[in-house]
Parts: structure tokens; sequence; C-alpha cells
């Protein structure tokens, strides 16, 4: 065997991503000439459960379905959601059946990723947070994680390939190989070197434990390089680090004694967000990778929910086509589409699910491909404002204390 295990991005849009009993299932309908017009629901779980998680991979999604004969409807991406559906396709059967597994995984992995993001995000709300995590994923799918960090309110991506593909420009510090190229000993060379090497624009951060105490190394890289130094970054492995918060208070303690105040301290290696929560106060910024990477994908599964215009499901799902809702105190509703409003039929359940809709209910689904024309424009700033305006809005930091 040669080459990588990858499927092109034709081989996706064609839909031969797919479990075979799809492709079963085609053959079935086609030779019992069956078609019937269906209504299908993407969720996570049927009612409100209080945790929220974001909604990402709509842009995929769309680019997916575009251009079948099925009409769209889906949150915004950066949208927090607890239940309901994320995401509804009308269409006749067979134009879309085989799209399914794709589509979950598009939609699965990301919003898993930019749910734990913003989770980093809001932990550390002055900090500067970066995405590192693409070395642990796949390279063919880098884009997707660094769109998810970045919806998730991520300040900057660290995979070149993937941020020239969503339009966002790659950033890093230096690696320990940079150092060790230059021997123990020899760091100040190796300092001088990135400094002389790399463009004007490039933040000069050195990396301070490659070989002695992460106290020498700093107070080294800030005489080294004096003014020009940003900050120094600290990623020591785990079994070398003894108390952490300690270690980066004590670079924090020499670097203002030697009159280094204005050099930040930059976290990387481990760092989860239990670790932002205990260090925001001692460093200026985190590099996070495995905390994203190594989410369990938000478990959306498809749902068929009515046939030819009569509600069914199977056993355990809710028949009937829904939508969701966002109330004033960021209640989040999940109701039938065709639900009356409260003041003409009272009040909803308290468990956020009911026959009817308060008068200040706000409908989330919005249309996203209509006879296969995609009718929504991506914007990754307006996405990552809107999950942190959100998780303000329903309390999302709250479900993880």
């Amino acid at each position: 065997m040669t080459g990588l295990d990858l499927l092109d991005e034709s081989t996706i849009l064609d839909g031969r991503a797919t479990d075979a009993y799809f492709l079963r299932t085609e053959e079935t309908l086609e030779a019992a000439d069956r078609d019937p017009t269906i209504v299908a629901e993407v969720t996570a779980d049927q009612f409100p459960t209080g945790t929220f998680e974001v909604f990402a991979g709509c842009a995929d999604a769309a680019a997916l379905l575009e251009g079948l004969p099925v009409d769209v409807d889906a949150l915004r991406t950066g949208q927090c959601f607890d239940g309901g559906p994320v995401l509804r396709i009308e269409g006749q059967y067979r134009a879309f059946a085989r799209y399914e597994t794709a589509l979950l995984g598009l939609l699965s992995q990301a919003s898993a990723f930019a749910t734990r993001a913003l989770a980093a995000r809001l932990a550390a709300p002055d900090s500067l947070v970066l995405s590192f995590g693409s070395r642990h994923l796949h390279p063919a799918i880098a884009p997707m994680l660094e769109r998810a960090a970045l919806v998730g309110g991520l300040d900057g991506i660290s995979n070149v390939a993937a941020g020239e593909l969503i339009g966002e420009e790659a950033g890093g510090t230096m690696p320990h190989a940079l150092l060790l190229c230059f021997g123990e000993g020899n760091q100040a060379e190796g300092w001088r070197a990135f400094d002389d090497g790399v463009g004007a624009s490039v933040p000069r951060v050195a990396l301070v434990d490659t070989f002695y105490d992460e106290t020498v190394e700093a107070r080294e890289a800030a005489a080294t390089l004096g003014d020009a130094l940003d900050s120094v970054r600290i990623d020591t492995t785990g079994s070398r680090r003894g108390d952490f918060r300690h270690i980066l208070r004590e670079v924090r303690w020499e670097l203002d004694a030697a009159g280094h105040e204005d050099v930040g301290i930059f976290a990387s290696g481990g760092i989860d967000r239990d670790a932002i929560l205990k260090l925001r106060d001692v460093v200026d910024g985190f590099g996070i990778g495995s905390y994203v990477t190594n989410a369990d994908p938000t478990d959306f599964a498809l749902d068929v929910v009515e046939v030819d215009g009569e509600p069914i499901s199977k056993r355990g799902k809710l028949p009937g086509r829904k939508t969701v809702y966002r109330t004033d105190d960021g209640g989040h509703l999940v109701a039938l589409a065709d639900a009356p409003a409260a003041a003409e039929a009272g009040d909803e359940d308290e468990d956020g699910t009911g026959s009817s809709v308060p008068d200040d209910a706000e409908p989330l689904l919005e249309p996203l491909v209509r006879d296969g024309e995609v009718v929504r424009e991506f914007d990754l700033d307006a996405a990552a404002e809107r999950a942190q305006a959100d998780a303000e809005r329903v309390g999302f930091g709250e479900d993880r204390e």
C-alpha cells in the first residue's frame, strides 16, 4: 500500500463516505418504487439537559448537502444548545439517505471541539489562548479543528495549511528541537538565531525549559534578547514539573526581580480547563491541544420524524417536526414546529418542553439550504462572538463548575 489513509473531497460529496446499509436502503426503496418525503432531525438529546454544547460544522454540512433537492434548517454556527434538533432536513429520502454518515461526522467532532475551546476561553477570559492540537489528529481534518477552535473563541491557531484553507494566519513560538540543535549550554545562541531569522512580525517567545531550571533559562533569555523578548514559554514535561503553579510563580518572580516585568509567561503542554483556572493569575497565555482534541464527539443522531406529512418516529424518539427556541432568561425550549404561542395555549412545561411557546421565545433554526442552494453566509468572527454571547446568556460555564 502507498499513500495516506484519507478520502478525497469528491468521494465525500458523492455520498460514498457512508455506511453500507444506506446504499442497501437505496436499492431496496428503488426496487419497491418507494421514495417518500421525509423530515429528519439531527439531535444529541431529545429534551433539554441543562448542559450546553456549541454547534459547529455547519459550513461543512452546507457544502455536503449543496445541490441536493432538499430544504435544510439549522442553528447558527456558535449557537449553544442542550437538546432538541440542531439541524432539520426535508426532501425525498433517496435524495439524501446516503449522506447521513458524513453529515453526522462533520457536525459531531466539530461541535465537540468548539465546546471544549469555548470552555477554555471562558476559563481565561483575559489571557491569550491558542490552539496547539493539530498534532493529535489526522492532518486531513486539521482545518476542521482550527475552525472549531476559533468558533469557540481561541485567539489563534498553529497549523499552517489549515490556516491557509480557512483564511487565518497560523502562529507559533519555537520547539525544543530548535534549541537541541544548538546543544546544551548554547541556548542563548539559539534564541539569538531565532530573533535574527524570523520576520519582524513574529512575537519573540523563548522556550526556557530545555536543559536547565526554568528560572535560570528565563533569566538568561531575558538577558540575551532584552527588550526584544515578548514572552517566555514553559512546556516542561509532566514528569519534571512538580508543582507547576509554584514553578511559574518562581519564573515570574525572577523576571520581575531582574527588571523584566513586561516579559509575559506562556504555558503549554497538557493544559486543560482545570489547569487554566489554577494558573490564569500567574501566566499571560496558554497553548492547548489534547484538551480540545480528546473531546468525545457530540453524540448526534439523525432520526426520521415525519413521512409524507405524518408524524412518526422509532421508539425512544419524539415524532413530529420540531424547532428549538431561546427565551429571554436564557432558557432552551423544544417544541413542535407548529406549536401555538403561550398566550394562546398556556405556559410551557418547566422542563423546557410542551405544547406552547412563550411570547419572548426566539426560534433558533434558520434556513441553511433551499432546494439545494445554500442560502447562508458563514462568518468566523461572527460565530465566535455568537458563541461567547450565547454562553453568557445560558450560563455555559456554570454547568462545568
